[in-house]
């Protein structure tokens, strides 16, 4: 009876050893991504009329030059919105209605003029398949039109684009 009760003690001691010599081992990793988003060009708002803001030039206006750097081609989607709000503005009490448009204007390889051709928009974004490495320049424009027959109030305006890259 004894030798058993030790053989058992044995057999729980040696089991709690096994449990005890058990680890977990964390894995970590950095990725950086391979497409790199820069503003060349900061955008302004011209008044061509009372009731209207824009960044085209023809309007007093300065379109936002957004560059893309990609360093790895058909791994990324590149995704480009034009604003549909003002992130600093007056208090406006009617509707601003918005339209823009986000195009290809320079690149680095004459190859990548398909970005444009195959470019898919819908809302306030437009997505280009960024398949060839290289850096491309993305011109946006935003305008905004303030209710019907109202003029903006005096003050300062702002709005923002918003670029991304996504890992396909």
């Amino acid at each position: 009876m004894f030798t058993k009760n030790v053989i058992l003690l044995g057999v729980f001691a040696s089991t709690s050893l096994i449990n005890a010599a058990s680890a977990s081992t964390e894995i970590t990793g950095n990725i950086e991504s391979k497409c790199v988003i820069t503003t060349d060009a900061t955008g302004v708002y011209g008044n061509p009329t009372t009731d209207v803001l824009s960044t085209l030039p023809t309007d007093g206006g300065v379109s936002p030059l957004i560059r893309f750097d990609i360093l790895e081609g058909a791994a990324y989607k590149g995704v480009v919105s034009y604003p549909m709000q003002f992130t600093t503005s007056p208090v406006l009490n009617d509707v601003v209605n918005w339209t823009g448009a986000a195009e290809l204007v320079e690149m680095s390889s004459a190859e990548m003029s398909a970005f444009e051709t195959s470019k898919v928009q819908y809302e306030n974004v437009t997505e280009f398949d960024l398949t060839i490495a290289g850096s491309a320049w993305f011109k946006v424009t935003s305008n905004a039109k303030y209710g019907y027959g109202k003029s903006f109030p005096g003050g300062t305006y702002s709005a923002t684009i918003e670029t991304e890259c996504i890992a396909k």
